[in-house]
C-alpha cells in the first residue's frame, strides 16, 4: 500500500514556474520560465509589460486558483475571477502580492497598529505596568483585605480611628433613600461633607449641593485585642463601598485603602488595566476630548479674517461675506454703535478688544435697531456670541454645512492629551518609567535598544509574565530593521507613509510569518530607500528566499538586478512596442545581450555628468530655523535658477524640510493655502519667485472615471472638437454630449464608467466590462459621431504615442498630448483609469500637465522622487524635460536618492547623518563634485563611485 506522502505531488519536483502564451495587455503571446525558490527580478522600460506579467498574469492566476479551492456554496457569494489571457501556468505556488498601494487612509491607523507591535505593547502594559497617580505622581497601590488590616494595625497602633465606607463622592442629591437604607442596616452614624452626624429617620441632604457621604462603620482603638473586630469592620466597609475604605486618625488625617489601584494620598482609583485601557481605538482608553485621534478641528482666526486690510462691509469676516441686509449684519451694526467702531474701517485697524469681541462675542447686551419701514422701527436686546461661536454652533447643528466650514477649520493638537490619543489614567501606567505613548514616539532603532534591555531590569515575577510578549515585540521590531525602516516611529499615522514604506512594512510582516513554498511578488520595494539601506532590503529578500520561497520582484534598481539569481528583461520598448522577453538569465548572461537595460548596466550607455554646472540667477530662497519633526533648527539656502537635489538617508528629514515646511510656506504665500507648515523661524527671498508647483505621487484621481485626458484638460478640447463636427451640429450635440460623467451621451447602464463593480466581500472588488456598451462608455448614437474615422471612445483608447500624430494639426490638443509623450508616457492610453497608474506615472502626468502651461521663468517646482518606477532610459528622458524647465530660468527642486539624478544636479542639500532622531541636520550644501569628497556623508560615499573620484 502506498504511503499518503507518495500520493501528494511534490512541488519541489518542478524546478521552474512556467508561463505559456501570456497575452495580457501588451504581452505578445510570450513564454517565460523562471526557477522556483530563487530571487527573480523582472526589469525593463516603463510600460514594457513587467507588471502585466507579474501581477496581471501570474498573481491574477494564483488568486483565481485560490478562489477555485472554495466550495460551490462559498463561490456563489464571491463570484469567480476572470482567468487571465494565458494558455497555461505550471509550477505555481500559493501567491502573495506585496504592492505599493498606500496603507489605510484611516487616521486611527498607525505604524504600531499595522505591524501589531502596539497590540503586543498594550498587552505588556496591561500585565506588568505600574500605575501612578495623576494628582501626586505617587505609586498607586492595591491590597488584599488581609494586607489592609495588617497596614492599619501597624500604622495606627494605640490610636482610636474611624473606619469609613465612602458611598457618595462629589454628587448632588437629597439621598433620603440612601440614609434610610443605611439606618435599616444598623449603622448609627454617617460623615456628611466632613461632619459626623447621627442617622435619623427621614434624614436628607441639600439636593442642590455637591456631597461626599461616608458610612461610619466603626470607631475603635487599634490594638491586638481588637484585631478581630477591625477585620470585621474592614470587610463590612469594603462591602458597602465596593472595595474602598478610608481610615481617619485622631488628628483628622485620612488614609485611603483599596482592593483596586488607588492613590494613597488623594484616594483616586483606576480600574484594573486591560489591553483596551491602552487602545486609542477603544472608549476605555481613548482621550475623551479628541476620541483617540490626537487632534481636534478648530475654527482658525486667520481663516476667518484672511485679509485684515478689508472692512466688515467689504467681506473682511470671510464666513459672512460682503455686507447684506440680513440679521447678522444688523447685529454687527448694533455692536459698532455700542463700542464706537465703523463697519467700513479695515478690521486690522480696529483695536484688539474689538477684534476679540467680533470673533468670540461679549457678555453685554447689544441693542439692535431694525427699521421695518419709514414709520416703524423696533429695538431688540441681543446677546452676541461672536462669529467663531456662531460657526461652531452651525457646524454642530447642520451636518450638511460642515463641508462649507472646512475652509475655516484647522487641525490642532488635542489640548487634553497633547496628541498622545489616550486618556489621562492610561498615560500614568509605566514600565521602567516609560508610558506607552513615550515608547510609541521612539524610532524603531531606539525602541529596539529599549526592549532589548528591559527584560533584565524587571523583577523576576514580571520577567516570567513578560517573556513571551517581549519575544514577539523584539521579533517584529527586528523585521522592520531588516527592511530599513529604523527611522519610523510607532505613532506615525499610516496614511503619511509612502508607497515604498508601506510595502516594506508588509514585507516585514511576511518575513515574520515564516511561511514556506510561497511565491511572493513585489513591486519596486527599493523605492524611497537610500543606497545605504538598499543592501539590508536585499538581504531581507534573500532571507525570504532561503527559508524556501520564490521571490519575484519588479525592479529597476541596479543593485537588486545584480543580486538576483535570475533576471527577466522585458522590452524592447514600451506599450505596443513592448511585451516581449528580450533577454533573461543571471546577471552575467544578461550583459551578453544587447538591450536598453544591458546598455546601461554594461556602461555602453549612461546618463552623462554635465560638463559645467549652472551658475543660477544669483538669487536665493533662504529658510531659517526649521525645527519640525526631527529637524534640528536647520537653516538652508536654495539658489534659484538651478536644478537642486535634496538627499539623505531614509528618515533623515527630507520630507519634513521640503514637503511639510518649505512647500506649505510657499503655498500659503502664493495661494492662501490652509495647511500650516512645520515650525520655522523665517523665510527670505519670496520676491524672487512668482509661484510654486508641487508634483507629488498621489493619484490623479481615486475612481476609474479619472484618466490622463481629463486630468490634463485635453479631454475638454477633444469634446469641443467633436461638438464642432457636422454630424454633431445636425443632431444638436453640445460638448456635454461627449462627456461620460453627465447624462445624455453616456451609457446609462454603467453611467459612463465602461465597467461594473462586482463586490467580492472580503476580497478586493472586481471590475468587469459593462454588458450594455461593452466597455465603450457611450450609447450608440454618441459613438456614431466620428472624427477621421474615430469615435470619442476610440480616441480614449488611443495610446499617447498614437494620439500625437492623429491630432498633429490641432495645436491646443497636440501641445498637451505631446508633453505626455515628452515625459516618457507614450505607452499609456488617454482614457486609462487613474487607478491603474503607478505613483511614478501619476507624477509624470502631473508634470506633463504643468509643462503644457506657459511658465514665467520664475516658477519654483518641487518633485518628490520623480524617478519612482522609471527605467534608466526613462530617467534620461525625464532629466531632459527637467533640464529644459531650468534652462528657461525656473528652479527645480527634487527629493531623490537616485545617483543618476544627484550627479547631474547643480546644487545638492544632503541631510543626515542618520534617520529619525539621529538625523535632521544639514550635512552638506553645494555641488555634487564637492559632496563626493565629503567623508561625513553616506550619499557622498556612493556618489564618489559614480563620479569616479
Amino acid at each position: 500500500m502506498q504511503h499518503m506522502s507518495e500520493l501528494i505531488p511534490d512541488l519541489g519536483e518542478q524546478a521552474n514556474v512556467e508561463v505559456y502564451g501570456a497575452r495580457v495587455h501588451n504581452l505578445k503571446n510570450i513564454d517565460v520560465s523562471f526557477p522556483r525558490n530563487k530571487l527573480v527580478v523582472i526589469t525593463g522600460l516603463s510600460g514594457s509589460g513587467k507588471s502585466s506579467l507579474a501581477f496581471d498574469t501570474i498573481y491574477a492566476e494564483g488568486q483565481r486558483r485560490y478562489i477555485e479551492t472554495f466550495g460551490a456554496y462559498s463561490r456563489q457569494f464571491l463570484g469567480s475571477l476572470e482567468r487571465p489571457d494565458v494558455d497555461k501556468i505550471s509550477g505555481l505556488s500559493p501567491v502573495i502580492s506585496i504592492e505599493q498601494k498606500t496603507t489605510s487612509r484611516n487616521p486611527r491607523s498607525t505604524v504600531g497598529t499595522v505591524t501589531e507591535i502596539y497590540d503586543f505593547m498594550r498587552l505588556l502594559f496591561a500585565r506588568i505596568a505600574d500605575a501612578y497617580s495623576y494628582n501626586t505622581g505617587e505609586l498607586m497601590v492595591k491590597m488584599s483585605e488581609d494586607e489592609i488590616i495588617g497596614v492599619i494595625m501597624k500604622r495606627f497602633e494605640g490610636q482610636a480611628v474611624n473606619i469609613l465606607a465612602p458611598v457618595v463622592k462629589g454628587r448632588k442629591g437629597h439621598y433620603r433613600e440612601l440614609f434610610e437604607q443605611i439606618r435599616k442596616q444598623g449603622y448609627l452614624k454617617v460623615r456628611l461633607d466632613g461632619e459626623i452626624k447621627d442617622v435619623v429617620p427621614k434624614m436628607q441632604a441639600d439636593r442642590y449641593k455637591i456631597h461626599d457621604i461616608e458610612i461610619v462603620v466603626d470607631r475603635l482603638e487599634i490594638n491586638s485585642a481588637n484585631r478581630r473586630r477591625l477585620a470585621d469592620s474592614v470587610r463590612s466597609a469594603m462591602k458597602q463601598a465596593k472595595g474602598i475604605i478610608k481610615v481617619s486618625d485622631p488628628s483628622g488625617q485620612e488614609f485611603h485603602y483599596s482592593k483596586f489601584l488607588m492613590c494613597p494620598t488623594t484616594g483616586i482609583s483606576y480600574d484594573e488595566p486591560q489591553p483596551n485601557t491602552f487602545s486609542f481605538n477603544s472608549p476605555y482608553g481613548a482621550c475623551p476630548q479628541c476620541g483617540g485621534l490626537g487632534y481636534v478641528m478648530e475654527i482658525d482666526e486667520k481663516s476667518v479674517i484672511p485679509d485684515p486690510s478689508l472692512s466688515i462691509m467689504q467681506g473682511g469676516l470671510a464666513p459672512l461675506g460682503e455686507f447684506r441686509q440680513i440679521w447678522i449684519f444688523q447685529i454687527l451694526q448694533g455692536l459698532g454703535k455700542k463700542y464706537n467702531f465703523s463697519l467700513g474701517a479695515p478690521i486690522g485697524k480696529l483695536n484688539e478688544d474689538i477684534r476679540r469681541i467680533l470673533l468670540y462675542g461679549t457678555d453685554e447686551i447689544i441693542p439692535v435697531e431694525v427699521a421695518y419701514n419709514k414709520e416703524y422701527k423696533q429695538t431688540y436686546q441681543v446677546h452676541f456670541d461672536g462669529v467663531i461661536k456662531m460657526m461652531e454652533e452651525q457646524q454642530n447643528r447642520r451636518d450638511d454645512e460642515k463641508g462649507s466650514l472646512d475652509d475655516f477649520r484647522s487641525i490642532k493638537a488635542c489640548p487634553s492629551c497633547d496628541g498622545a490619543r489616550l486618556k489621562t489614567e492610561s498615560l500614568h501606567f509605566r514600565v521602567l518609567d516609560k508610558n506607552i505613548y513615550e515608547l510609541s514616539c521612539m524610532d524603531i532603532r531606539l525602541l529596539d535598544k529599549w526592549f532589548s534591555s528591559v527584560g533584565e531590569q524587571l523583577s523576576e515575577r514580571k520577567q516570567v509574565i513578560a517573556r513571551e510578549i517581549l519575544k514577539e515585540i523584539r521579533s517584529r521590531i527586528g523585521f522592520l530593521l531588516d527592511v530599513g525602516l529604523n527611522y519610523l516611529t510607532l505613532d506615525r499615522p499610516a496614511r503619511t507613509l509612502s508607497g515604498g514604506e508601506a510595502q516594506r512594512i508588509r514585507l516585514a510582516t511576511q518575513i515574520g510569518s515564516q511561511l514556506m513554498n510561497v511565491l511572493y511578488i513585489l513591486d519596486e520595494p527599493s523605492i524611497g530607500l537610500h543606497q545605504r539601506d538598499n543592501e539590508r532590503l536585499i538581504t531581507a529578500l534573500k532571507n525570504l528566499r532561503d527559508i524556501g520561497n520564490t521571490v519575484l520582484v519588479v525592479e529597476h534598481d541596479k543593485d537588486m538586478i545584480l543580486a538576483a539569481d535570475h533576471v527577466i528583461d522585458m522590452g524592447p520598448a514600451a506599450g505596443l512596442h513592448g511585451g516581449e522577453v528580450v533577454s533573461e538569465g543571471n546577471y552575467r548572461a544578461l550583459l551578453k545581450a544587447t538591450t536598453v537595460t544591458t546598455d546601461y548596466l554594461s556602461g555602453r550607455k549612461e546618463i552623462a555628468v554635465p560638463a559645467k554646472r549652472r551658475e543660477g540667477n544669483g538669487k536665493s530662497l533662504v529658510l531659517e530655523g526649521a525645527a519640525g519633526h526631527n529637524l534640528k533648527d536647520v537653516s538652508v539656502e536654495f539658489p534659484l535658477g538651478k536644478f537642486i537635489c535634496v538627499t539623505g538617508v531614509s528618515g533623515s528629514g527630507k520630507s519634513s524640510l521640503i514637503t511639510e515646511t518649505l512647500y506649505p510656506i510657499l503655498n500659503r504665500h502664493f495661494f492662501n493655502a490652509k495647511k500650516k507648515p512645520l515650525a520655522y523661524a523665517e523665510i527670505r527671498g519670496l520676491e524672487h519667485i512668482d509661484k510654486v508647483i508641487e508634483i507629488d505621487q498621489s493619484p490623479i484621481g481615486r475612481t476609474p472615471r479619472s484618466n490622463p485626458a481629463t486630468y490634463t484638460g485635453v479631454f475638454s478640447d477633444i469634446r469641443s472638437l467633436f461638438a464642432q463636427l457636422p454630424e454633431s451640429k445636425i443632431r444638436g450635440y453640445k460638448p456635454g454630449r461627449f462627456s461620460f460623467n453627465v447624462k445624455g451621451g453616456r451609457c446609462e447602464t454603467c453611467q459612463g464608467a465602461g465597467m461594473k463593480v462586482i463586490e467580492m466581500n472580503f476580497l478586493p472588488d472586481v471590475l468587469v466590462p459593462c454588458e450594455e456598451c461593452n466597455g465603450r462608455r457611450y450609447n450608440r448614437e454618441t459613438l456614431e459621431v466620428r472624427f477621421r474615422g474615430k469615435s470619442i471612445n476610440d480616441v480614449l483608447d488611443m495610446s499617447v504615442e498614437e494620439a500625437v500624430p492623429f491630432f498633429e494639426n490641432l495645436t491646443a490638443i497636440h501641445r498637451k498630448i505631446k508633453t505626455l509623450l515628452d515625459v516618457g508616457l507614450g505607452y499609456i492610453t488617454l482614457g486609462q483609469a487613474s487607478t491603474t497608474l503607478s505613483g511614478g506615472e501619476a507624477q509624470r502626468v502631473k508634470l506633463a500637465t504643468e509643462l503644457s502651461k506657459k511658465d514665467t521663468g520664475k516658477t519654483f517646482y518641487i518633485l518628490d522622487e520623480p524617478t519612482t518606477g522609471l527605467h534608466f532610459e526613462d530617467i534620461n528622458v525625464l532629466l531632459g524635460v527637467l533640464e529644459k524647465l531650468v534652462d528657461r530660468g525656473n528652479t527645480v527642486l527634487v527629493i531623490e536618492h537616485n545617483l543618476d539624478v544627484i550627479k547631474v544636479a547643480d546644487h545638492v542639500v544632503d541631510l543626515g547623518p542618520e534617520g529619525g532622531a539621529g538625523g535632521g541636520t544639514i550635512i552638506f550644501s553645494g555641488t555634487p563634485d564637492n559632496l563626493a569628497t565629503n567623508k561625513n556623508s553616506y550619499t557622498g560615499q556612493f556618489l564618489k563611485k559614480e563620479l569616479l573620484f
